[in-house]
């Protein structure tokens, strides 16, 4: 008979463990349901990318030496630098630069170590396409200025996160947008 009550006292504690721990479980759904959401609806809303962001490469031709010191800190070696040496004044010359941001891991190395800062990185992060041959940036290409954050009045800027300052936020009727010469220095996620 004493092992019947010592197998039920067991089964008892071990339930109101397992009532204990679905109760915790609980308490912290109920913690993050008192939480304001901070999904995006990314095509209508869009966040502001963080000051040091990595997007699309930027390109200025006329700066470009051929050093092709990008090519040789490329983890990869992805910039295809074509140059042609000018005899007569000593020097290289520039015929064609082209970047594959199909295969770029986007680590800013070449950005970093260029000696004539000719390379840039944007706040451009829709490269998508439909064919990855498209990915394939020549100068002309990479020399384009980048797209702004808020192309058309459809889309708008998230709101009420934790990196933007307090009165940058402006509501207009159609869309909200955030002024971008006032964020903080280092974001909060």
């Amino acid at each position: 008979m004493s092992s019947i009550i010592r197998g039920f006292s067991q089964y008892s504690q071990e339930a109101l463990k397992a009532a204990r721990y679905i109760g915790q479980g609980f308490l912290v759904t109920l913690d993050h349901m008192s939480r304001t959401a901070i999904t995006v609806q990314y095509p209508y809303e869009r966040l502001l990318p963080s000051e040091r962001f990595r997007g699309r490469i930027h390109f200025e031709f006329d700066k470009c030496i051929a050093c092709e010191v990008c090519v040789r800190v490329c983890p990869i070696n992805l910039p295809v630098v074509d140059w042609k040496f000018q005899k007569p004044m000593k020097k290289k010359q520039l015929k064609s630069y082209s970047i594959d941001f199909g295969v770029c891991i986007f680590c800013g190395n070449c950005v970093e170590y260029c000696p004539t800062n000719c390379l840039s990185m944007t706040e451009e992060y829709e490269l998508s396409t439909y064919d990855r041959h498209d990915l394939n940036y020549d100068q002309i290409a990479l020399g384009r200025l980048p797209k702004p954050i808020i192309p058309a009045f459809q889309t708008s800027t998230a709101s009420g996160l934790a990196y933007l300052g307090k009165g940058l936020v402006t509501q207009l009727p159609h869309i909200r947008t955030v002024t971008t010469d006032h964020l903080d220095e280092s974001p909060v996620f």
